[in-house]
């Protein structure tokens, strides 16, 4: 983790988190986050805005067998991509 300050709120407690892409005003990340005792993994999508940072996009991931589920998807049609 960096000294980067994420822009999320509470009552999300950000526990970790790496950094995908930021350039060009977009920044993409993966978030361990904690709400009400709840672990979640969310992917989100900033857009650089005159005052800050605004979420654009964001996916909650909330459970291993969930990520399973679309990681498996993802394996099956990687190869398609050139």
């Amino acid at each position: 983790m960096t000294d980067e300050i994420l822009p999320i709120a509470p009552p999300l407690k950000v526990l970790e988190y790496r950094t995908i892409s930021k350039g060009f005003g977009w920044w993409s990340a993966v978030v361990l986050v904690e709400s009400w005792g709840n672990k979640r993994l969310c992917l989100y999508l900033w857009q650089k805005a005159e005052n800050g940072w605004k979420r654009k996009q964001k996916y909650t991931i909330h459970s291993q067998e969930r990520w399973r589920l679309i990681l498996g998807s993802i394996e099956e049609l990687i190869g398609d991509l050139q």
